[in-house]
């Protein structure tokens, strides 16, 4: 008798949250350069999810943008129809992988931290995790992967970032639950940590603020701020069979930030 080794369809399907810019954008690409098929979430901007949906059929590749709030989950059962049918449109009934990376950003010292700010960071990024994987999990194939994304601040402590980090250290303990509760379906699920990324997250403030990137730059081991391609690419690859026994793991990628 052989043990049962999980694999993913022939024609894999990701969910992708915050999909439409920074590490969810170069995500979908990296997953569409693997021949990967991407369901992907957008909050607002139905131009810029347009954008990527283009960009991966101009490259060969399959990606369908959908709207999603993931700090509302009384709408998740909805956006699960919603999924159902894109699938459907996909040639498939079930997703291979998810990976929730949608997220918002909070800067404040824990006294001046307002209930609404830490409910705000609670719904979309403990509960909307939470409540959206358990939502989609009677769609995600037996032998599928989760990757959840977390902050470098759960290692480090930056000022005024208390309470964002707290809510990504809960998406790190809910990994590895996640991990040993699914397992038994051959389901694999870690964690990213992303370092300091020059995208738009904080108002852009790495990318844009020279004296803040040159900070991170003299910081990191690599000399330089994070981009989104270091991140997306990764993320991709934990999702290929080359890594099916990466597990409960915490992966931070930050160039060797704060070592």
């Amino acid at each position: 008798m052989t043990d049962t080794i999980y694999t993913t369809s022939p024609n894999p399907i990701a969910l992708v949250t915050g999909g439409s810019r920074g590490l969810g954008r170069s995500t979908v690409q990296s997953l569409a350069w693997r021949g990967i098929r991407s369901i992907f979430t957008y909050h607002s901007n139905r131009a810029q999810a347009d954008e990527v949906v283009a960009e991966v059929t101009a490259n060969g590749g399959q990606a369908i943008a959908l709207q999603l709030d993931v700090g509302n989950v009384s709408s998740f059962e909805a956006f699960s129809a919603q999924v159902r049918t894109a699938l459907s449109s996909l040639g498939a009934d079930k997703l291979d992988f998810l990976v929730n990376n949608a997220g918002t950003s909070h800067h404040n010292a824990i006294a001046k931290t307002t209930e609404q700010e830490l409910d705000a960071l609670y719904n979309v990024h403990f509960k909307g995790v939470f409540f959206l994987t358990q939502t989609l999990l009677p769609l995600l194939r037996d032998g599928g992967r989760i990757v959840n994304i977390s902050s470098g601040l759960t290692r480090i402590t930056i000022p005024n970032s208390a309470p964002y980090a707290s809510m990504k250290g809960a998406v790190e303990v809910l990994t590895r639950y996640l991990a040993v509760e699914l397992g038994k379906r051959g389901i694999a699920a870690n964690t990213v940590a992303p370092g300091a990324i020059q995208t738009d997250f904080s108002g852009g403030a790495v990318r844009d603020d020279p004296e803040l990137n040159r900070f991170v730059a003299s910081n990191t081991a690599l000399g330089r701020a994070g981009l989104p391609d270091d991140i997306g690419p990764l993320i991709a690859s934990l999702l290929a069979e080359d890594n099916r026994w990466i597990n409960a793991q915490r992966i931070e990628a930050s160039g060797g930030m704060f070592i």
